[in-house]
């Protein structure tokens, strides 16, 4: 069992830093997980939304039915701003970019996605480099999610020719062993609270 950091907290959410490779809600990859071990010191915790298992940094747990249901109506209505970043393999040409590749559950293989041009979901991700490093061949980048599709973030890069590092699903063997890890972390959430009106910023820089 890991120990979660909670990063924020006030009377309607906790903010914690989810390690990677612990899951968000049950499920049955493995009985860990950061909401049960949330729920045990603070027993009014909600799910609004998750992260993949493999993917770092902050998730909101709502901890009333009414937090539930103001913050779930940002997420739905897509006013709460979330930034990741990510070590990508290889240097990524512009400093500014904008993927809109449409996604869909890849079945035979699931969980994979894939890119689906006729089928697929409308996917939007918006990307920016922090810092190119020529030594090690990678590019630390910011990733800003316009919609939530599963996977989505990692699929843009790969699609964009610089798949994350670690990524097991998506990556090359070579680039996959390249970390022990995922190296993508929700850094930022960005939102109007709902109950103060106070334009609120909560960050947790990544350990990569």
């Amino acid at each position: 069992m890991q120990d979660l950091a909670i990063i924020y907290q006030d009377d309607h959410i906790i903010a914690i830093n989810k390690p990677a490779g612990l899951l968000t809600v049950p499920g049955l990859a493995t009985p860990d997980n950061a909401f049960d071990q949330l729920v045990h010191q603070h027993p009014n915790s909600r799910v609004v939304h998750r992260l993949d298992m493999a993917t770092s940094g902050l998730v909101i747990f709502p901890q009333s039915h009414e937090s539930l249901v103001r913050f779930g109506h940002l997420f739905e209505q897509r006013k709460m701003t979330k930034t990741y970043t990510a070590t990508v393999a290889g240097i990524v040409a512009e400093d500014r970019g904008e993927i809109t590749l449409p996604l869909i559950c890849d079945w035979p293989n699931r969980p994979k996605q894939k890119v689906d041009l006729e089928q697929g979901k409308h996917a939007h991700t918006q990307y920016k480099v922090l810092e190119r490093r020529l030594d090690l061949q990678t590019t630390r980048i910011e990733l800003t999610p316009i919609t939530g599709r599963s996977h989505q973030l990692r699929v843009h890069m790969q699609q964009l020719g610089h798949p994350i590092l670690g990524d097991a699903f998506y990556a090359p063997d070579a680039i996959q062993q390249a970390s022990d890890r995922l190296l993508l972390h929700a850094t930022t959430l960005e939102f109007v609270h709902p109950f103060t009106q106070c334009p609120t910023s909560i960050h947790c820089e990544p350990d990569f």
